[in-house]
């Protein structure tokens, strides 16, 4: 059994002693420091689980040793050891990161007391994390095309900020999704994501959905109701397809925006509205202003950072990741075995156009793990639209990919015309050319020589 370990930093040799055998007495793993420089010193070579400080030291002070900890390590729970009189400065510190103070004398059981509720809070933010960091992979972006890391990239840009994200994107292309992702990544992931889906609710709805509402503010005002920006408080507000919202509800929510208050309808209480806004929307905004529709103001207060999310059609690279992940998502919900698809299955799927986007794609997933009965899902298998020859695509598709037997002559195709059309947009630079699609050169290499691709 592995025991935490404490360091005790003190300068009375008599409290480094007398504490830390009491404390190896309990089972502690006992490290000992007398001033702050040793302190620091110890905590980069020996890694304790948990600091022990005392505030009045010589050279580097308690409150500095502090700082110094918190910068290298934010998540390493320090316990401030202080003296009579000096209370304020303890708060100062719990201010600066510090969990608790325990005044001198010091008491063995409060010290123990101390210990267990700091590592205990450690244990349960480092299980926090663990269950965010699983949430965040359960629903993540999935596939690797270069449209789709990109957009994970931005992502991680945009996500620890507190400006206000505008998605905008055709239906089911997952904006949801890509706003979840936002707010899971930021800074706000412990507090709630509230979703206003401003095209669901009537317009005589929004505001009161929105706001809220005192008890009889309005006819059948029953109860009072806390509005959607209430319940978001100090988390995110996602307004989905924003474009929908009423002009009067734009107004007002225009005014939240500027004066970060609001009130419930009815009501006179002024409430802060301490949220980050992402909305989205699969309207052309500008041309929404333009008919008088969405108001211009509002668009440049929710248009701060803009976020686009690619169609299928640009990223059929990630087709099949995708139906892997529905696979396995609908083997788990249906309580059943993970089906297969055939290579020429997968090329039929790969020439649709696919207008309702990754939606379209996991409804019909869904079909078919329902429907069909065998293990592998097969051409015979796939349905109507989904079986049609695709005539609408380039012909330089057609002599590629699309026209191949199998997948694997089908993916080497796309590998050749990829590689190819790269080096081109790269002047013919191997070395450039590895270095942005992300593979080492040397690989680059060998394949245009297997390939015989002309430099």
């Amino acid at each position: 059994m592995m025991f935490p370990t404490v360091l005790i930093v003190d300068d009375e040799p008599t409290i480094l002693k007398s504490l830390g055998g009491l404390l190896s007495d309990e089972g502690y793993e006992v490290l000992t420091a007398s001033n702050g420089y040793e302190a620091l010193k110890i905590i980069d070579t020996e890694s304790p689980d948990l600091i022990l400080l005392d505030i009045w030291m010589p050279g580097i002070d308690g409150i500095n040793t502090l700082k110094e900890i918190k910068a290298a390590d934010p998540s390493l729970p320090v316990i401030i050891i202080t003296g009579h009189g000096t209370i304020e400065t303890a708060v100062k510190a719990t201010k600066l990161g510090a969990f608790d103070f325990i005044e001198k004398p010091l008491s063995i059981d409060k010290v123990i007391v101390g210990i267990n509720n700091a590592l205990n809070f450690r244990r349960l933010e480092e299980e926090n994390r663990l269950l965010r960091k699983k949430t965040i992979e359960k629903n993540s972006l999935c596939g690797k095309s270069n449209t789709i890391m990109t957009l994970k990239l931005e992502l991680l840009n945009v996500s620890p900020t507190e400006s206000s994200v505008l998605i905008y994107g055709e239906n089911g292309t997952g904006k949801e999704l890509v706003a979840r992702t936002i707010h899971q990544l930021s800074n706000r992931a412990d507090e709630p994501l509230i979703t206003v889906n401003c095209a669901a609710i009537s317009e005589r709805n929004v505001e009161t959905d929105l706001f809220g509402h005192e008890k009889g503010a309005f006819k059948g005002a029953k109860n009072k109701r806390r509005g959607k920006l209430e319940l978001a408080t100090k988390g995110t507000l996602f307004l989905d397809e924003v474009g929908d919202m009423s002009p009067a509800t734009q107004a007002k929510l225009l005014r939240v925006l500027e004066e970060k208050q609001f009130k419930r309808l009815g009501g006179s209480r002024i409430l802060s509205a301490d949220v980050r806004i992402i909305s989205s929307t699969n309207k052309n905004l500008d041309e929404e202003i333009k008919k008088g529709a969405f108001r211009e103001d509002l668009y440049f207060r929710l248009n701060v950072i803009p976020v686009y999310v690619p169609p299928l059609r640009e990223r059929k690279e990630d087709l099949p990741e995708l139906i892997e992940t529905f696979f396995a998502k609908f083997a788990t919900q249906f309580h059943g075995r993970k089906k297969g698809i055939t290579p020429e299955a997968m090329a039929m799927l790969c020439r649709y156009s696919w207008p309702g986007n990754v939606r379209e794609l996991k409804n019909l997933v869904e079909r078919l793990v329902t429907l069909v009965k065998e293990e592998v899902i097969d051409v015979p298998h796939i349905p109507a639209p989904y079986r049609e020859t695709g005539g609408s695509h380039k012909k330089s598709e057609n002599k590629t990919c699309f026209s191949m037997e199998t997948f694997q002559e089908a993916q080497k195709a796309f590998e050749r015309e990829y590689i190819s059309k790269k080096l081109k947009a790269n002047n013919n630079d191997i070395r450039e050319t590895a270095e942005k699609i992300g593979v080492p050169a040397d690989h680059l290499k060998a394949f245009l020589k297997r390939s015989a691709i002309e430099k």
